[in-house]
């Protein structure tokens, strides 16, 4: 999508499908087989799942290819088949790698979808090079560049140069703002036909709504960072932004929530997080399948991130009516209006994140109010969740369609 200074919807680039004029009547899709490939089954539930709900209404076959959590067995009683994949993000054994494509190349040719849906690096990568095998129409979406791209050792290098030979056989290529497109086109990985920018995975409104007004008085200031405990997700500054200002405001509270030692090369340890909670520094709260309560309880939410696709927790406090601070890069500045929904500061910048965060907390709870509605109003007009629906079963329609059924 265009950066935060355009309020039009991302436009189709050439060669990708144009904005839906009308949803699919609920009898179109039937007999289509939609397949959805990602590095988690939570990923599946929390960020596509309205799209899921969509196929399934209106007739389609929907399979989940993914490593089995705690979310599969809800996606199975929504009515999807589950298939479980051997997958490890943080692995570079070439060994599991190649188990990994091969799973998925048996699982497209067993299943024969009439197009997969594929999320993140490896399912991206092998999932490319399984469906050409297969003839299976593809749609890798990058919901992110991450390490591949913040990096560049010899792991990233690598991910880079099989992301420019698996993604010419996509039929599509997916993106959650339009910096990231032109990393790829200037880097030669992608053909400029096949790409499309989608506005962000949706959010949902009404389920993420603004809690009441909270007028505390226990004169406590708290921050809030949602994510994955990575460095790459600037976990770093911000500890080192709440050691600057809690010697001088010990009223503030720098809040983490997320969990820790995932599959990631930049993951931070529990060890760690603890050692920081123990110097007074932070509190970390663990992760949690419900960020709400959370996100009710903060002043203000956080994310100094190195690079993003379009970050869901900051739809999702936006969408709460909360003021945010996050960092000037894609996908970040995607969602925040710097000054008027909330601030932003340079990455890897702990100096400019401790000069964000103090003013925030010297505006007035009226100032933080009007910017968190701001947000709301914002995100609302943008990233709706109906839309991104739309994108899908138009897409998903007209291959529908083409194929005869």
């Amino acid at each position: 999508m265009e950066n935060s200074t355009d309020e039009r919807p991302a436009r189709a680039m050439p060669g990708a499908p144009d904005a839906p004029a009308r949803q699919p009547d609920k009898q179109q899709l039937n007999g289509t087989h939609v397949a959805f490939v990602a590095n988690s089954s939570w990923s599946i539930q929390q960020y596509r799942s309205g799209v899921v709900r969509a196929l399934l209404a209106r007739g389609a076959r929907v399979s989940i290819i993914a490593p089995p959590d705690r979310a599969s067995e809800s996606l199975q009683a929504l009515g999807c088949e589950f298939h479980p994949l051997t997958l490890s993000a943080r692995s570079a054994n070439p060994l599991a790698d190649w188990k990994c494509f091969s799973q998925l190349a048996k699982l497209y040719r067993q299943l024969e979808p009439d197009c997969v849906f594929q999320y993140t690096i490896k399912p991206n990568i092998y999932g490319s090079f399984a469906a050409r095998l297969s003839r299976i129409p593809c749609f890798a979406v990058t919901t992110g560049l991450g390490f591949v791209f913040i990096n560049d050792n010899l792991v990233a290098r690598i991910g880079r140069a099989l992301y420019r030979v698996a993604l010419r056989s996509a039929k599509q290529v997916w993106f959650l703002n339009r910096d990231d497109l032109q990393e790829f086109l200037a880097r030669n990985l992608v053909r400029e036909q096949q790409t499309f920018v989608l506005p962000s995975e949706g959010i949902d409104l009404d389920h993420y709504a603004p809690g009441e007004s909270q007028d505390r008085e226990d004169g406590v200031f708290r921050f809030l960072l949602v994510a994955r405990m990575l460095w790459d997700k600037g976990i770093g500054e911000y500890v080192e932004a709440a050691r600057r200002i809690r010697e001088e405001h010990p009223h503030v509270r720098f809040q983490l929530l997320g969990p820790a030692d995932v599959e990631n090369p930049s993951a931070i340890s529990r060890t760690q997080l603890l050692a920081w909670q123990d110097r007074g520094l932070i509190e970390y709260l663990g992760s949690a399948a419900d960020v709400r309560s959370a996100m009710a309880n903060a002043d203000c939410v956080v994310l100094p991130s190195y690079r993003e696709g379009v970050p869901r927790t900051l739809l999702e406090a936006a969408s709460m009516a909360k003021p945010i601070v996050a960092t000037d890069v894609p996908g970040c500045r995607d969602v925040v209006r710097d000054g008027l929904t909330g601030r932003l500061c340079r990455a890897r910048n702990a100096d400019e994140l401790t000069a964000a965060l103090l003013a925030m907390c010297r505006c007035s709870r009226d100032t933080l109010q009007k910017m968190g509605q701001a947000g709301r109003l914002d995100v609302g007009s943008r990233f709706g969740e109906a839309q991104i629906v739309d994108i899908y079963l138009e897409t998903i329609s007209r291959l529908h369609n083409a194929i005869g059924r």
